[in-house]
């Protein structure tokens, strides 16, 4: 998720309300937060079994870090291999 403005609140507590989001619904591998040519992206990897639920995860996951600060884009994406693809 790339992220805009904050809608108050403490920022350190975006990445932890994604992965605690994330773990309601599944097992969560890892969370980290980077700057990306000046945008902060916050990433959670997480288990799914297919793209369904990775889809709904993700709605979720974005939903609950809404509240907290404005999510200007999003994406799911999947690995196969050494690479990650979007979802269909």
């Amino acid at each position: 998720m790339a992220l805009g403005l904050l809608r108050g609140g403490d920022p350190a507590q975006v990445l932890p309300a994604a992965i605690a989001q994330a773990r309601e619904h599944t097992a969560v591998e890892a969370g980290q937060v980077d700057v990306v040519r000046g945008v902060p992206w916050v990433t959670v990897r997480f288990e799914a079994p297919d793209d369904l639920a990775a889809s709904g995860v993700g709605r979720a996951v974005v939903a609950r870090v809404d509240e907290l600060v404005v999510v200007e884009t999003s994406r799911v994406t999947r690995r196969f291999g050494a690479r990650w693809h979007p979802l269909r």
